[in-house]
C-alpha cells in the first residue's frame, strides 16, 4: 500500500510539472480513439475512412477545449451519416443542436460526455460512465450521460440496418423519418440502459456526499447494483436480450476504473477521523474532519563515486 502511495504522489507531482505537455496528448488519445471507432463502425463516408483523416484531426483538437473536441467529433459523425441516410442525419443534427441550447450554453464543462459514453459503449465497459461520472460530477451530469447513451444506439440503429436506409426509396422521406423516429423511441434496450445509467449516476451523487465512513466506495457497488437491478428487471419485464458474459465482464471492468480513479483522487485516513463542534452568534457547527491519506515521496540522490586511479610508485 505504501509503495502505491508513494506511486500516486509521484504521478500528481509529475503531472504538476508536466500539464501542459500531458493535457494536449490526452486530448489527443481521446479524440483520436473516438474517430477511429466512429470509422471502424460507421464508416459511411469513404473520404473520411483514410488513416490520415483521424491523425490530423486528433492533432488539431489536442489544442482545442473539450467542447469543441465534441463539436468536431459531432461534425464528423453527421459527416459519415449524411452517407447513408439524410434522415437519420436530420434527427442526430436536431437532437445535437437542441441539447447544446438546453444544457451546454449554461454548462460546456461536461461537454465531453456525448463523445466519451459512446467510446464506452464500443469499448464493452459502459458501466463505468456513470460511476466515475457520479463521483466527479453533480446530478446535472445525467443529462449528456443519458443524451451519449441515445446517440450510441442510433448509430448502432444506423450499423445494423444500413443496407434499408440505402435501398428503401418506396417510401418518402417523411415516412423514413416517422419510422426512423418510432423504431429508436420503441427501442426498449436503450430506454432501459438510459433508465440505469440515470438511477445508478444518482446514487452515486447521493451517497458520495455522505457523512459516512467509506462513503465513495459505497457509492460505487451502489450504483453497481442498481445497473444490475435495472437490466435484470428489464431482461425479465420487457423481454430485452442481454449478453450476461458482456454484462459481468463490462461491470467487472467498470468497477476496477472505478476503484482506480478513487484511490487517486479521494483517498483518506477514516482512523484519524476528528469531530469538532463550535458556535458563533446565530449557528453552533458540528464538523467532521477526514484527513487526507498523503504520504511525502522519498528524495533520493545518487552520489557518483569515482575511483581514483592507481599510480605505480616512482623507483
Amino acid at each position: 500500500m505504501m509503495g502505491l502511495l508513494v506511486l500516486r504522489e509521484r504521478l500528481k507531482e509529475f503531472y504538476a510539472r508536466y500539464g501542459i505537455y500531458i493535457t494536449p496528448v490526452i486530448k489527443f488519445i481521446f479524440s483520436f480513439l473516438a474517430f477511429s471507432l466512429m470509422n471502424k463502425n460507421i464508416g459511411f463516408m469513404t473520404k473520411l475512412t483514410e488513416p490520415f483523416i483521424p491523425l490530423v484531426l486528433a492533432l488539431v483538437c489536442s489544442f482545442l477545449p473539450y467542447g469543441a473536441i465534441s463539436f468536431v467529433a459531432a461534425s464528423f459523425m453527421l459527416a459519415h451519416l449524411s452517407g447513408i441516410s439524410l434522415e437519420v442525419t436530420l434527427v442526430m443534427a436536431v437532437f445535437i443542436l437542441v441539447v447544446g441550447l438546453l444544457y451546454y450554453g449554461f454548462q460546456p464543462g461536461d461537454s465531453y460526455l456525448l463523445v466519451l459514453t459512446p467510446v464506452f459503449f464500443l469499448l464493452k465497459i459502459p458501466y463505468a460512465i456513470p460511476l466515475i461520472v457520479g463521483l466527479s460530477g453533480g446530478i446535472v451530469s445525467v443529462i449528456p450521460v443519458g443524451c451519449g447513451v441515445f446517440i450510441y444506439f442510433t448509430l448502432l440503429y444506423v450499423k445494423q440496418n444500413a443496407g434499408v436506409l440505402t435501398n428503401d426509396l418506396s417510401t418518402d422521406e417523411m415516412q423514413k423519418f416517422m419510422q426512423l423516429m418510432k423504431s429508436l423511441l420503441a427501442n426498449k434496450l436503450m430506454l432501459i440502459m438510459v433508465l440505469a445509467f440515470v438511477l445508478a449516476l444518482l446514487i452515486v451523487v447521493i451517497i458520495k456526499g455522505l457523512s459516512m465512513d467509506y462513503s465513495w466506495v459505497v457509492a460505487i457497488i451502489a450504483g453497481t447494483i442498481a445497473q444490475l437491478s435495472v437490466i435484470f428487471i428489464g431482461d425479465i419485464t420487457a423481454d430485452v436480450s442481454v449478453s450476461v458474459l458482456g454484462l459481468f465482464g463490462g461491470v467487472l471492468v467498470s468497477l476496477i476504473l472505478a476503484g482506480i480513479y478513487t484511490f487517486f483522487v479521494f483517498t483518506v485516513d477514516y482512523t484519524r477521523t476528528e469531530y469538532v463542534q463550535f458556535e458563533d452568534d446565530d449557528y453552533y457547527y458540528y464538523v467532521k474532519a477526514v484527513p487526507k491519506l498523503t504520504v511525502s515521496t522519498p528524495d533520493v540522490k545518487v552520489q557518483k563515486i569515482n575511483a581514483r586511479k592507481l599510480q605505480r610508485p616512482q623507483r
